[in-house]
């Protein structure tokens, strides 16, 4: 792709809310005030798709019977391969609004300035926490499109949980992966402080977040997440803006002040999206494609094992969008299942966005209709 099609997103006009606050007035000479952290001025995160575009498969068809309860190695065994990776190239070409599945990959990714794809390293973050786990078909899929499609090579792709991923190669060895990809574990993680900003109390408070992402190792970032329950306070669920509760410490949001404003303000950080200005603008994409894996999901969480079997994906380029669509219209609409409203929508609020702005009448959009 030539390098003019690289610089749209910093030529785009995003829809943007106010992310700067005023300075403090009158303050005392002499004293030292903690720099605040820009974060995300809201809207769009990706050149080519709205970050309101959310995506989903639904077809029974993608495992070989009804066993919602069981272990990772058994679902293993009921996963169809080929149903699950026809449907993902289903799901990237609406996304991506295209009809051939290797260009809607391509769409997909979008390669940085000045590197060649074959120098590109890409960072995919899964959930190994306790006993559920993403399918291999599903990132096995996200791999060899990087690898087949787009011309990363697989010795840059490194599968981590900088948390709990410390027996991810032992304990959940993906099949499927082009062979030298990386089941980085921990991927050494997270001892580098940066600030989170708002609405993590002023944006001056300290956390730790993955050292490859601080020394900007990473060009692209991939976030494969889980549907699952937990807290009101995060919303009621843990899928793809929590998931990053393993590439940031987890511990802040679970203490005192934390809760949805922690959750929210690392997700807002250019550790995860990508280098912005002083304003909050960005100026290229990190964080180009989340998917929600839900072949199997559980009202309950985060711990404990799965409890239905609803046999979906779902994809979109921001968390907080694919969260809230997810959240309103599969949890709650169709599985009955509580969810907070208040901390919901503010999933989108906070990067600028409303639900009266959601495209397909607030649907989640059909991959099965769209390239039928």
């Amino acid at each position: 792709m030539a390098d003019k099609d690289q610089n749209k997103l910093t030529r785009r006009s995003f829809i943007r809310t106010a992310a700067t606050g005023a300075v403090a007035a009158g303050a005392a000479p002499m004293l030292f005030s903690p720099r605040k952290a820009h974060g995300f001025a809201g809207g769009d995160t990706h050149p080519r798709i709205s970050a309101l575009r959310v995506v989903g498969v639904h077809d029974s068809n993608m495992t070989k019977e009804n066993q919602p309860r069981v272990s990772w190695d058994q679902q293993e065994k009921l996963v169809r391969w080929d149903t699950v990776q026809t449907n993902m190239d289903k799901l990237a070409c609406t996304l991506a609004q295209e009809k051939d599945p290797e260009k809607a990959w391509r769409t997909i990714f979008v390669k940085p300035p000045g590197k060649s794809w074959s120098d590109v390293t890409v960072a995919i973050k899964t959930n190994h926490i306790f006993v559920q786990r993403t399918r291999s078909a599903v990132v096995s899929r996200v791999c060899t499109a990087l690898t087949n499609h787009v011309g990363v090579k697989p010795e840059h792709i490194f599968i981590y949980d900088a948390c709990h991923g410390g027996n991810m190669s032992q304990k959940t060895p993906f099949e499927g992966l082009p062979e030298g990809t990386n089941l980085a574990n921990k991927w050494g993680g997270y001892n580098k402080r940066v600030t989170v900003p708002e609405p993590y109390f002023d944006g001056t408070k300290k956390t730790e977040c993955l050292d490859h992402l601080v020394q900007n190792d990473v060009d692209i970032l991939v976030d494969i997440a889980l549907c699952k329950g937990h807290g009101m306070q995060f919303g009621g669920f843990t899928m793809s803006c929590k998931n990053h509760f393993g590439t940031f410490n987890p511990r802040p949001g679970h203490g005192k002040g934390g809760g949805a404003d922690y959750l929210l303000g690392i997700n807002k950080t250019p550790h995860l999206l990508g280098e912005m200005d002083s304003k909050g603008n960005l100026k290229f994409p990190r964080q180009q494609l989340c998917i929600i894996d839900t072949l199997w999901g559980s009202e309950r969480g985060p711990s404990g094992g799965t409890q239905v079997q609803p046999n979906r994906i779902f994809m979109g380029t921001l968390p907080a969008a694919l969260d809230y669509q997810v959240a309103t219209k599969f949890r709650q609409d169709t599985m009955g299942w509580r969810i907070n409203p208040g901390v919901t929508e503010r999933f989108l609020t906070e990067f600028g966005l409303k639900p009266d702005d959601l495209p397909n009448d607030g649907k989640i959009i059909d991959a099965l209709e769209y390239t039928a």
